[in-house]
Parts: C-alpha cells; structure tokens; sequence
C-alpha cells in the first residue's frame, strides 16, 4: 500500500470519525414519544397526556412563553394559530403605535436585523474576544509590566488564543476530510446515475481505485443502520456545511457582520435597535423549540406541543454562531415587558463578552416573577466545572459569585430507554449546575414551510419543561414563577440508571443522582398532581 493511499485511508477513517456525530441511529421511538408514559406506554416520556386527565375540568388561561432563538416561522401550519400577537400594534404602519419602542412588533422582535437586512452568520464569542484584546496583547510577554486588571486580561488572551487554534486546527481537519469524502462520492454518484442508490446499487459498482473502494465501504457501513442514502447525504452535506460555516464566519478573525444591525456596539445598555423580521434567514431551530412547547394539540395534523393554552412570543437573537449577551439582556426585557411568563433560552456559550448586562436582565425578569428556562448544552461536559452561558449565577466584575437567580430552571437532556442512555451522550450536566433532565433525543417537531424533523439536544429537553411550566402557569394562574419551578423539581421521576460520563481518568458510570439537582426526569403528571395541592 503505498504512501498516498495510505493518506486518503486515512481521511476517509477521519471523515467516519467526524461524520459520527452527526449520523442518526437506525432505531427509532414511537411518535410523540417525549409525551407519553413510561408505565403505559414503554418509554420514558414526560406523561403530558396522562396529566391532561387531571384538569379536563378546569378552564386553562393561556400564557405568553417567549421564545429567544434563531427565529420562529410563524405562517407554520401547526404554530401559526398559537402565535402571540401584540394587539396595541399595528402591522405595517412604520410607526411605534404602543410606544414601546419597537416599530411593527406585532409578533415579537429580532434584535440582530434592520431595515438593511438580517444577520444569519456570526463568530463564536472567542473569536470576538480575541478581536478585543489581540491589538494590546498580541506582542506582550509574560515579562510585560501589568497592572492587576491587564495581567488578568493577558492570561485571557493567551487561553483564548490557545482554544481557538485548537478549534480552527480541528475545523480545518474536518472540513478537509468531509470534503475529500464528499468529492470522492460525488464521482462515484455520477457513475452509478441512480436517484437515491441503495446498498446493492454500491454492490454492483466496481472501484475506479482504493480511494473509492474505502468510500463506498464506509456508505454501504452507514446503510446498514439507516438504508435511506437521502438521509446519509443530507446529513454528509450538513457536516460539510457546519464546519464550513465554523471557518468562514464563526472562526474567522475578520468577519464582523454587526455593522448590518446599525448599534451601538460599545453601549450594553441600548435597547432599541433591531427589526420586526422573527423568523429571519434560518428559522429551523426556533420553530422546532416552539413547536415542542406550543404546537398546536389534537388539531390532526403536525405534532403535539405539551402546552394546550400557550401564545409563542418569538425574540431572534441568535444567528449562525455565538449570540451576543446584549441581545440577550435585551430580548429577556422585551419579554418581561410584554407579558411572558416563561422565557425558553435553547442557546449558550463558553465564553462571555458582558456578564452584568445579562445579571441584570436576569434579576429583572426575577422581580417580574418570569420563569427562565435554559438548555445546558450539548458538549458532554460538567458544567459545575466547565463554563456555559448565560447561567443562573450572578457575578461581580472580578468574576466571583455574588448570588444566584431564583426563578432559572437548568435543563439537560434525556432518551427514551429506562437504561444507561437515560442521559443522551451528547447533554451537558452537573450535581448543582443542572436542575433536572427532560426528553432530547430523536424529537420530532415543527420546522419552517410546514414541515417536521426529528432533532437532538439539550435545545430540544429546555423547551419540553418550558411547555410544562406553562401547562402548570396557565391551569394553576396563581403560582408564581419561583413556585412552579419548585413543583417542577419535586415531582421528578427519579432515575435508579447509572449513566456513563468522561472523567480524567476516562469513561466513568454514576448514579443519576450526580449529573443533576434532582436526580430524575420531569414528569408533568406528578407536577399536575402536585400543583393541585399546592394550589388550593
């Protein structure tokens, strides 16, 4: 085998390893799974139905859950009927008719466009950070004379300049193999000259070289698990997608699209910028977490959202890439403002640009009594030790803790199986970090032009408990925030499952109880139960 061969097998065992996370297992959950019951029904749900069986006499009042995402496509089929609407303004009229100060806010608000035009793609916050510091620090030494605040600033810089050559090092390799094998395939797809070629058609082909000998034995593996080559492709030309993406915005030191917003970047304080555009250039991710909240139940199409009385308040904030904490600040005040009770946050980041704007939209939100929920993430890491924000805790500007919201509910994500894949290999998690698990894995839902698509992650776990929280805000209206998340937490489903983690020491298996607050999975016919109770 000579050296250049050597070299493409090579790649191709590369592009296997980074294609993995994105494939999808051939086994599958029945609909709806995220739910339904696990004694009833054999996996392991929320029991939204059967909790339904408990208020079917009682007259719900619907309740406003913001949605801060990507977008929400309001015009879906299956949401388009559960949408908030802002009745003080009217549509079109280029005027503030509420004098809120947002112009044509009928169904909420994006505060990454303008009349120029929508941000789609933007970096990871690392790479703005460096941006921030490299013209003061890029020439420094450990040996340069500091103040206490500059030698803190300078150590950031040389974390973030050692992270982010590691990421661009592994985006640049994964791009390169996916496009090796992605090319490779192409040629291969045009000799076969079959629409969507099955695992015989791979069979019958014969080899122009070992290059395609080793890409055709990596496809014909892959339909063994999921025969529909459609679906391989797909996801191939997502992965080629997201790491192309990660290169030419996210990663990439000179690209800065804020200028397209019209703000001032530099004032954290601003509120009022932005455009009525809420479903934006890419609106996938937030209509599938709206769905799962809010779809619109028993209507015999689409799916069924766990919430029955509920309007979706969309707030676009996150693009292709890291959101940006003034925008959250800001799209947590315009939901507080506008009457939500339940902000839904399926979004995070490792590293921050302005903590106490955040703080303090936080603790508006609190003294409002609005719930927020947050995804914890989706990079199999304890978050008791590794960053994620925006998080619950309250920092001061040296960074030490000053306290902690009451009202933040931190959600990771589980599967379907009463075993060790309780906790989906992909969910962040955390003894104090992580309040409780909820559905995440394979969830179908909605997605823009009336379509469906099952998804994964933490995203998807967040806005199962949001559609709870407002299940219980609108039966049981005189629960406040701080009350229904406590109904939420003590009415778990504990696991007796250990799940498997990554330690220093490698792979480790421990109880339920050490990745989460409670130790269990939320359960809102036991939340239902509990809140009766409460409530009277």
């Amino acid at each position: 085998m000579n050296t250049k061969f050597l070299k493409y097998r090579l790649l191709v065992v590369l592009f296997a390893v980074s294609f993995a996370a994105f494939a999808q297992k051939k086994e599958k959950p029945v609909a709806n799974w995220q739910n339904l019951d696990f004694k009833t029904d054999g996996v392991f749900g929320i029991s939204t139905e059967k909790a339904y069986t408990l208020v079917q006499k009682k007259s719900p009042q619907a309740v406003i859950v913001a949605v801060i995402d990507g977008g929400v496509d309001i015009e879906h089929e299956d949401l388009n009927a559960r949408i908030w609407t802002n009745t003080k303004e009217i549509a079109g009229n280029g005027k503030d008719d509420d004098a809120n100060g947002y112009i044509d806010d009928v169904h909420g608000w994006s505060f990454i466009g303008s009349a120029k035009g929508n941000v789609q793609y933007d970096n990871m916050e690392l790479t703005r950070l460096i941006r921030k510091y490299k013209p003061k620090y890029e020439s420094a030494l450990n040996s340069t004379a500091f103040s206490p605040k500059e030698r803190k600033e300078f150590e950031l810089y040389q974390q973030l300049i050692t992270d982010y050559m590691a990421q661009w090092e592994e985006a640049q390799n994964y791009f390169n193999n996916i496009g090796f094998f992605r090319k490779t395939l192409k040629e291969i797809l045009a000799k076969i000259a079959v629409q969507n070629p099955s695992v015989k058609d791979f069979e019958n082909y014969s080899p122009a070289s070992e290059v395609e000998k080793e890409v055709i034995k990596s496809v014909k593996s892959a339909l063994k698990d999921e025969p529909d080559f459609k679906k391989f492709y797909d996801e191939m030309e997502e992965a080629y997608k997201t790491y192309e993406i990660k290169l030419n915005y996210q990663l990439n030191l000179d690209y800065d699209p804020r200028g397209l917003v019209g703000d001032n970047y530099q004032d954290s304080k601003e509120r009022f910028y932005g455009n009525p555009d809420v479903k934006g250039p890419d609106a996938e991710h937030g209509t599938h977490v709206a769905g799962i909240i809010g779809a619109v139940r028993n209507n015999g199409i689409g799916i069924q959202g766990v919430a029955d009385q509920v309007w979706i308040m969309p707030l676009r904030i996150v693009p292709d890439g890291d959101e940006r904490d003034k925008d959250v600040a800001n799209a947590i005040r315009y939901a507080v403002d506008n009457g939500a009770k339940i902000i839904n946050m399926s979004f995070g980041k490792s590293y921050v640009w302005d903590k106490s704007v955040v703080d303090d939209a936080v603790r508006y939100a609190q003294s409002k009594d609005v719930l927020l929920v947050h995804a914890a993430g989706n990079d199999a890491k304890n978050t008791d030790v590794a960053k994620n924000y925006p998080s619950r805790f309250y920092s001061d500007s040296t960074g030490l803790t000053t306290g902690s919201a009451a009202n933040w509910i931190e959600v990771g994500a589980s599967g379907w199986k009463n075993d060790e894949s309780i906790m989906a290999v992909f969910s962040n998690y955390g003894k104090k970090n992580v309040d409780v698990f909820a559905p995440g894995v394979e969830i179908n839902s909605t997605i823009p032009e009336s379509k469906y698509k099952d998804n994964n992650g933490t995203s998807m776990a967040a806005p199962v408990v949001s559609g709870l929280a407002a299940l219980l805000r609108s039966y049981f209206p005189k629960l406040n925030a701080q009350e229904v998340k406590e109904i939420i937490l003590k009415s778990v489903t504990k696991i007796d499952q250990k799940v498997k983690v990554k330690a220093d020491e490698g792979t480790v298996r421990v109880p339920f109880s050490e990745v989460c607050l409670t130790g269990g999975v939320v359960n809102a016919h036991r939340a239902v139960e509990l809140a009766m109770k409460t409530a009277r």
